[in-house]
């Protein structure tokens, strides 16, 4: 019994010293991306689909890291607001207008950029609350 109980005090102290060398943005990213798949889920997956694939020509893949990377700045306003404006992505045009969630709170666009700027073979990082903030505060 007293074998046990140090054999668990010991395994919980190495998770403990494991989870206190993450920094704090490691600790943030992970939960941005939990909260960001789930919102990702009800809202995005439907047109853009479970993999980032997209739906033909009415909805453009969420897998073109160089579209995303060059439009990061303007993420959070286009999940935001939507987006009305012609678009290439991976050599295909698209045309249809995009719907916008005004219901999400800045919080709720910073974790939903984060899940897919890095989700669907995407690599980009984290993104702050109050960096999307303020993107968010330079919409058209």
């Amino acid at each position: 019994m007293r074998r046990h109980i140090i054999r668990s005090v010991f395994i919980f102290s190495i998770a403990g010293i494991i989870a206190s060398c993450q920094n704090q943005e490691t600790i943030d990213l992970q939960n941005y991306l939990s909260s960001g798949k789930d919102i990702y889920k009800a809202k995005c997956q439907n047109c853009h689909g479970e993999n980032g694939e997209g739906l033909g020509q009415l909805a453009p893949p969420l897998t073109d890291s160089v579209f995303l990377k060059n439009n990061k700045a303007r993420l959070a306003c286009i999940i935001k607001n939507g987006l009305n404006e012609e678009i290439s992505i991976l050599d295909k045009t698209y045309k249809e207008k995009m719907p916008g969630f005004p219901e999400l709170t800045d919080i709720e666009v910073a974790q939903v950029k984060v899940f897919i700027t890095n989700s669907f073979g995407n690599n980009q990082g984290f993104s702050s609350y109050h960096q999307v903030a303020k993107e968010l505060g330079k919409c058209k």
